[in-house]
């Protein structure tokens, strides 16, 4: 049979449940049937979770970066172009940004590497890669509750496998954002060390401030320090205690402060903000008697050449505000753990091992999604996986057969009509893989 045609403006769902069915009846089940087969049993899912193994799971990686690459092509080819992230009003034309992140996932029962975690929770420690072009999960460790957060050896693992998933293309221009709880020396040297003469990397990560920070930080003169800017190229202000307008900055650090032993070219970046009342209880003596709290980014990135056809991007108010819109990540831990990583099925370390790459698998179709059916819809675009759940999955429509073709008849009224009829015809646009 073909496949179903949209008829957006068709007889309601409503309207045709009045006539067709009797009070007290219930739609026939029998058109969806042939659209959607029956979801597989509890004890068939685990049987199937059970048999990925590690040369299974290195089959399925290599299958999500041949998806990932046709996926990078069909970007390529629609209006726009591949997405490109902004930061302080300057577009990085020509950089993949990658994010890596940890999460919590908590959990109320004695399930395999289940531990209590440094904030004091119980469950898991994932660690992730998000590509920040496109919102897509490449990669996803699975970890005991406490692992480290800095740990070396689980962000070279993660890095090695995003960077598997990734379609980078000859002489690429790879950027790595980390925050500071992952902060460690090794850390540092490793990301300095996969630049090659194919790829460049650049990296910024926090720092943990210690005692020989905050001395360099006095040495500074005040007239070096320069406002920052928020993620639109405004200047970053606040109200103080005493309502008046009080601009966050920053200053370059890296000629104060010696970095003998560290990874050749790297730069250390210091903020200041004025502490609010949450932060009371962590400033140091020092953050007391300067009235300030400081926080300082690692980077690699030139002062003078900054970013290639990024114009002033070595600048340490463009490192600031790059670095903070690593932030944005916060989002995508948040989609995928909604799509399926918050919830763990198993007491098994092995069964939840490989739920973790279906919910990696799940997160890309979303991103997939949002950028090729509904790229210029800002608000679907931009919606909680619940919304697009109930809004572009579960229809207010009827599913018809007539002549060996389906006919999916929607709702008059339903003001995503629209959208789904236009996701639609681009799904169906889309050539088939073979």
């Amino acid at each position: 049979m073909a496949g179903p045609r949209c008829r957006p403006g068709a007889v309601g769902l409503r309207d045709r449940a009045r006539r067709d069915e009797s009070p007290g009846s219930r739609a026939p089940a029998a058109p969806l049937a042939a659209l959607f087969d029956r979801p597989v049993s509890d004890s068939t899912l685990r049987r199937t979770l059970e048999a990925i193994d590690a040369p299974t799971a290195a089959r399925i990686e290599r299958a999500r970066a041949t998806v990932r690459r046709l996926v990078r092509t069909r970007l390529s080819l629609r209006p726009g172009g591949f997405p490109r992230i902004a930061v302080a009003g300057r577009k990085l034309i020509g950089w993949y940004v990658l994010d890596l992140d940890a999460t919590i996932v908590t959990c109320t029962s004695r399930k395999d590497g289940a531990a209590g975690t440094y904030k004091g929770s119980f469950g898991h420690l994932p660690l992730g890669a998000w590509l920040a072009n496109t919102h897509e999960c490449v990669a996803m460790l699975l970890r005991p509750g406490n692992a480290a957060p800095n740990d070396v050896g689980d962000h070279q693992q993660v890095l090695a496998a995003a960077l598997r998933q990734l379609p980078l293309p000859p002489w690429s221009k790879l950027l790595v954002r980390i925050d500071g709880a992952a902060f460690s020396h090794g850390v540092l040297n490793h990301l300095a060390a996969l630049t090659t003469t194919r790829r460049r990397v650049r990296l910024i990560t926090g720092w943990a401030i210690n005692d020989t920070d905050e001395q360099a930080i006095a040495l500074l003169p005040e007239r070096v320090w320069t406002a920052a800017v928020r993620q639109d190229g405004q200047l970053h202000e606040t109200k103080g205690q005493d309502g008046a307008r009080v601009t966050y900055q920053v200053a370059e650090l890296t000629g104060v402060r010696d970095l003998a032993g560290r990874p050749e070219g790297l730069r250390l970046i210091v903020r200041r903000v004025k502490p609010s009342r949450r932060d009371a209880k962590k400033l140091t003596a020092f953050e007391h008697r300067t009235g300030w709290r400081y926080q300082i980014v690692a980077t690699n990135i030139p002062a003078h050449q900054g970013l290639s056809s990024v114009p002033g991007s070595g600048q340490a108010w463009f490192c600031d505000a790059l670095h903070r819109d690593h932030a944005e990540v916060e989002d995508r831990v948040k989609a995928i753990k909604r799509i399926g990583l918050g919830l763990l099925p198993s007491k098994s370390w092995q069964v939840n091992e490989a739920w973790v790459p279906a919910a990696t698998i799940a997160a890309d179709l979303d991103a997939w999604t949002r950028l090729l059916l509904l790229h210029d819809a800002p608000e679907p675009a931009r919606a909680e996986p619940a919304t697009i759940r109930s809004k572009l999955y579960h229809l207010p429509a009827r599913l018809t057969a007539h002549a060996r073709r389906r006919v999916l008849h929607l709702d008059r009224s339903w003001p995503w009509a629209h959208v789904f009829t236009t996701a639609w015809q681009r799904a169906t646009d889309l050539p088939a893989l073979t």
